[in-house]
C-alpha cells in the first residue's frame, strides 16, 4: 500500500469502539445466566476470536450488522459436565486478551479445555498467568509458559497475590479465577493497570472492591449487564497524533473513553503543549468518554516513565511517531513491556521509524528518539503481525514529506477494521 503525504489534516471522526472493553462485555456476559446487549461493539478479528471461543463454550451470540451483539449467557460456573471427556478446542487467534482471560474464567470450571491461538500469540508469556492461577489451584499446562493452554476445572481456593508487572489482562484472569474460589482474593499491583474488569464486574453485581492499587473479590455469580461501548483512546490516538505533527491541522474524535486508567496520552499530547479541548463528556455505564479536539500547535519533547506508562502502553508507538516531529530529544522509558506485545515493539518501533528516517535509538525499556521536527519518510515498513506498528507507520508516512509503502496493513483489522478508510480516506 502506498501512503502518500499529506498537506493538512482536517476531519471529524469516529473511534472505533473500545476493544477491551468489547472483549469483557462479550466474555462476561457469556459466563453469566441471562441475556444482554452489547451497542457499538468492536467487530474486529481480536473480539471475535473471544466470539467463537464463547460460543464454543455454549454461550448463544448473534452479531447484528450495525455494532450490535445479542449474547445469552451459558451459566458457565453453575454449569455441570455432560460427561463427555475430551476437551474443548478453543482458538484465540491473535488475541492475548481472550487467551488470558478465558484461562481465569475455565479455572474454577467443570471440563478440559485447550487454548491456542496463532503463531504471534504462541511467542507470548503465559507464565504471568499460569503462576498465580496454579497456586490458587488451577490445573493448566503450558508449553514452557507459552500457549497452547491446557486448563482442567478444579476447585479454587482464594490467594493474596503482589503482581511484579502492572497488567490488566493478569488482574483480569486472577479476578474472574477468585470469583469463582472460597475465601476472598487480593490482587495487588505496582501501578494501577486499565479497570475495565473492575468496573464491568462491579455493574454485573460481583463481590468487589478497590483500594487504589489493590482489588478484592469473592465469590459471587454475575448478572448479564446491557452495554454501550464507547470510543477506544488506543484507536483516536492515530488521527490525534496525526492531527498534532501536520501544521494547520484540526481533529475531532468523537465518543472516546477518557477512563483515567488509559488516558495517559492526552496527558502526553497536553504535556507536550498540545490545544486539546473536551466537549461532550459523559458516564455511559461505568466507563467515561467525550469528543476530543486537537489543534496543531508547536510542541516540546517529551519524557514518559514510570506510573504513566500502563496507561500509555498501547500508544507507544503512536507517540514515537509524534517525537519525530518535536525538535529536541523525547525519551521513553520503564516500559519494557512493549517486548511481549505482538511484537516486540521496542525493536519493530525503532525499524520502522528508521526506515522512514527518524534518529532513534532503542534500550532496554524503551526508546529515544531525537525529533528534526519533521520525517523525511520515502521507506517501505512491513508490519508483520502487529496492529499498531502498521498503523503507526501509516500515520508516520502521512505526515513525512515522502510518503512511503507499508506492507501487511491488513493486520489493522485486529483492532480497527476501518482504519485506513476513517483515518487516511483511502
Amino acid at each position: 500500500m502506498e501512503i502518500r503525504p499529506i498537506t493538512k489534516y482536517q476531519a471529524t471522526i469516529g473511534a472505533p469502539p473500545d476493544k477491551s472493553i468489547t472483549h469483557r462485555a462479550l466474555m462476561f456476559n457469556a459466563i453469566a445466566r441471562g441475556r444482554a446487549v452489547i451497542n457499538n461493539a468492536l467487530t474486529g478479528n481480536d473480539c471475535m476470536s473471544t466470539v467463537e471461543c464463547m460460543r464454543r463454550l455454549g454461550a448463544e451470540i448473534i452479531i447484528g450488522g450495525d455494532g450490535r451483539i445479542t449474547v445469552t449467557g451459558a451459566d458457565l460456573w453453575r454449569r455441570k459436565s455432560s460427561g463427555r471427556r475430551e476437551a474443548v478446542m478453543l482458538d484465540a487467534g491473535n488475541s492475548g486478551t481472550t487467551m488470558r482471560l478465558t484461562a481465569g474464567a475455565l479455572a474454577g470450571t467443570d471440563g478440559t479445555y485447550i487454548i491456542d491461538g496463532d503463531a504471534s500469540l504462541r511467542t507470548r508469556p503465559m507464565r504471568r498467568i499460569t503462576e498465580p492461577l496454579g497456586r490458587m489451584g488451577a490445573d493448566i499446562a503450558s508449553d514452557n509458559g507459552r500457549a497452547p493452554l491446557k486448563v482442567t476445572g478444579a476447585p479454587l481456593k482464594a490467594i493474596e497475590y503482589d503482581c511484579p508487572v502492572a497488567s490488566a489482562q493478569v488482574k483480569s484472569a486472577v479476578l474472574l479465577a477468585g470469583l469463582q474460589a472460597d475465601g476472598v482474593t487480593v490482587f495487588r499491583e505496582p501501578v494501577k493497570s486499565r479497570d475495565h474488569t473492575e468496573r464491568m464486574l462491579s455493574k454485573m453485581g460481583a463481590a468487589i472492591s478497590v483500594d487504589e492499587n489493590a482489588v478484592r473479590v469473592a465469590r459471587s455469580d454475575l448478572t448479564p449487564v446491557d452495554v454501550t461501548v464507547c470510543g477506544d483512546i488506543s484507536g483516536a490516538a492515530y488521527p490525534l497524533v496525526l492531527a498534532a505533527s501536520v501544521p494547520g491541522s484540526r481533529v475531532t474524535v468523537k465518543n472516546t473513553g477518557i477512563n483515567p486508567t488509559r488516558s495517559g496520552i492526552l496527558d502526553i499530547l497536553e504535556r507536550c503543549g498540545a490545544r486539546i479541548c473536551y466537549d461532550n463528556e459523559t458516564v455511559g455505564g461505568a466507563e467515561p468518554s467525550a469528543d476530543i479536539t486537537l489543534e496543531f500547535g508547536a510542541l516540546k519533547p517529551f519524557v514518559a516513565e514510570g506510573e504513566i506508562i500502563p496507561r500509555i502502553i498501547d500508544e507507544i508507538p503512536a507517540l514515537a511517531v509524534l517525537a519525530c516531529f518535536i525538535e529536541g530529544e523525547s525519551v521513553v522509558r520503564d516500559a519494557a513491556e512493549l517486548k511481549v506485545k505482538e511484537s516486540d515493539r521496542i525493536l519493530t518501533v525503532t525499524s520502522m521509524l528508521r526506515a522512514l528516517g527518524a534518529d532513534i535509538t532503542p534500550t532496554q525499556d524503551g526508546m529515544v528518539i531525537r525529533g528534526k521536527g519533521f520525517l523525511e519518510g520515502g521507506g517501505v515498513v512491513d508490519a508483520g503481525l502487529d496492529h499498531r506498528i502498521a498503523m503507526s507507520a501509516a500515520i508516520a508516512m502521512a505526515a513525512s514529506r515522502r510518503g512511503g509503502t507499508l506492507i501487511g496493513g491488513e493486520i489493522c483489522a485486529v483492532s480497527y477494521p476501518g482504519f485506513f478508510r476513517e483515518v487516511l480516506s483511502l
